[in-house]
């Protein structure tokens, strides 16, 4: 029986200036040396006995293209140590990217690593990294969790700098809160670090590998929430200062100097926010390590949940607009423009004389040429008066002939009946979907709802990547075949790249581009609305609305897209 896991391999960047297997390779060992969790010592891999023996229990050779259970296709192997090897796989029933921990059956951590995968995912908790299956099958022990590719490591993160005071505020408040879940049940970490952490672009940290890398990796602890308490604040010190609170460098950040100790870290970086040092200080109070001021120390996740939520709320930096440039005044004044004579003197203001308009005609002919004019525009009045009385006479006994039914404005066509939905799905047939829970939001009514795809650095066309290759959009399931004369969709932005298909009339469950063979409209660019008339119905019961470019969503580098609301008209 599949379990599920929350340990991750990797989280790729979509952002279009590297390959996802080059992000693989650098953000995906997992902290696979065991680096030191609370600066103290390295961390148990269990005794050297097991530890040889997990060496020993070498896996069968594996290699890209292999498959497990006729489904999960590896592709690249991503780590392999202590007898157990990860990798970046493919689910190709659901044609979307996972991670694969695989070890051999035999292997002295098997039975842990299963126990660990089964209980967290007990837990159900979305902050968490979900595992999809975990399996004992031919003589090997295998995992498969989420790939997030539209997420980013902490440590990639740092690596650009310190974070502003409220995203290090919602960092230690999101990741608190979500240990002190895990905690209540019974579960812990043990190797929280930059590199387990993960943000997603829409500004939530995610954790992976709850109690499956410890369990990977033979750790064990007699004070779990005390360690997952002190791997949290250095979680916070790193944030603030961009250092490793500890002698040593570790994650890609350089360690403290030596020989000084444990330091606040408004005192190793200035404008550092105050509450958010103390709190740090709090977290991290161990072996004889005291705050600057006199707290007292969080020794669960829990009490440092309670002591983030006590501080006032740290909001975020305010958009800085530019100040326009000062009003420049024009070169000229009311009546007359600005000149200057030869000698830069101002030129005297001259009068000119006005001529008299000449005499109007006063002779007899004049006056006689006044009435032919005058009498010609009555005439041409009377004329026009009496052919648009005649025009209007018609059209009103046309009206109130029997069998006209049509305007006075000529014959329009009308929309024909609004067709009910049955269901939407969003289109992502090779990697994993961005906002699957919010595909109904265009079958609503409501256009204030969306469905909204990830943002996308650089690539208009989904970053340009296999797994995206397709683009993406929405499938309405209309519950049976049916004619279709005409489609309204209103776009979440305008000047994304769309076009509509149809599945044919047989078709059952269509994921594929190739599946929807019929073509309701060309590709091209959108406006706020896409609206389609048909000249010949269409039969069908799935219809495509597909995305192949997104549209700037206002700066110059970020690109994102989506749809608010999908008719169809019978």
């Amino acid at each position: 029986m599949a379990e599920r896991s929350t340990a991750a391999v990797d989280v790729a960047d979509t952002s279009g200036e590297e390959p996802l297997t080059a992000k693989a390779g650098k953000a995906t060992d997992d902290g696979a040396k065991a680096e030191k969790v609370s600066g103290r010592e390295q961390d148990a891999a269990g005794t050297d006995e097991e530890r040889a023996e997990a060496i020993e229990a070498q896996p069968p050779e594996l290699h890209s293209g292999h498959k497990l259970a006729r489904r999960y296709r590896l592709e690249e192997c991503v780590t392999r140590l202590d007898g157990f090897s990860s990798w970046r796989a493919v689910d190709e029933k659901l044609r979307r990217a996972v991670g694969v921990h695989i070890l051999p059956a035999d292997h002295p951590r098997a039975r842990p690593v299963l126990s660990a995968a089964r209980s967290s995912a007990l837990l159900g908790d979305p902050r968490f990294v979900q595992v999809l299956d975990a399996v004992e099958e031919n003589d090997l022990v295998y995992v498969v969790h989420e790939w997030l590719p539209d997420a980013t490591e902490l440590t990639t993160v740092l690596a650009n700098g310190p974070l502003e005071p409220h995203d290090a505020y919602q960092l230690v408040s999101q990741v608190s809160q979500a240990m002190a879940a895990a905690h209540r049940e019974g579960l812990s970490h043990l190797r929280i670090t930059p590199g387990s952490v993960l943000r997603t672009e829409s500004g939530q940290y995610r954790i992976r590998g709850l109690a499956v890398m410890a369990a990977l990796r033979g750790i064990t602890c007699e004070s779990p929430q005390r360690a997952d308490t002190e791997a949290i604040g250095a979680l916070l010190y790193a944030a603030l200062t961009q250092r490793w609170p500890y002698e040593n460098d570790a994650h890609g950040l350089t360690g403290l100097p030596k020989g000084v100790g444990l330091i606040a870290p408004d005192q190793v970086r200035a404008g550092v926010h105050r509450g958010l040092s103390e709190l740090a200080m709090r977290a991290l109070i161990n072996d004889g390590a005291t705050a600057s001021r006199q707290e007292q120390p969080c020794t669960t996740p829990e009490e440092l949940a309670k002591a983030v939520a006590a501080m006032p709320r740290i909001r975020p930096p305010e958009t800085a607009f530019s100040t326009p440039p000062p009003y420049q005044r024009t070169g000229y004044q009311q009546g007359s423009y600005r000149q200057s004579s030869a000698h830069g003197t101002p030129a005297p203001h001259v009068t000119q004389p006005v001529s008299s308009p000449p005499s109007p005609l006063q002779s007899r002919t004049g006056r006689a040429l006044k009435w032919s004019v005058s009498a010609l525009l009555i005439a041409a009045l009377g004329l026009g008066s009496w052919q648009l009385a005649d025009t209007l006479l018609k059209r009103e006994k046309d009206q109130d002939a029997p069998g006209n039914s049509q305007p006075a404005g000529g014959p329009k066509k009308h929309p024909g009946k609004a067709l009910s939905v049955k269901g939407a799905t969003e289109f992502s047939p090779l990697a994993e979907p961005f906002s699957e829970d919010q595909a109904h939001n265009v079958t609503d009514g409501d256009p204030s709802t969306a469905w909204v795809t990830g943002r996308f650095r650089g690539w208009p066309n989904f970053g340009n990547l296999p797994p995206r290759a397709d683009g993406s959009g929405i499938i309405v399931d209309l519950g049976s075949a049916k004619d279709i004369s005409g489609i309204q969709v209103s776009m979440y932005r305008p000047d994304q790249t769309v076009e509509i298909r149809a599945a044919a009339p047989s078709a059952t469950d269509p994921t594929t581009l190739g599946d929807f063979s019929q073509s309701v409209s060309k590709l091209g660019k959108a406006g706020d609305k896409l609206d389609v008339k048909l000249d010949q119905p269409v039969k069908s019961r799935y219809v495509l609305v597909h995305i192949t470019k997104l549209s700037s969503d206002g700066t110059s580098d970020w690109f994102r897209g989506g749809i608010s609301e999908i008719k169809i008209f019978s």
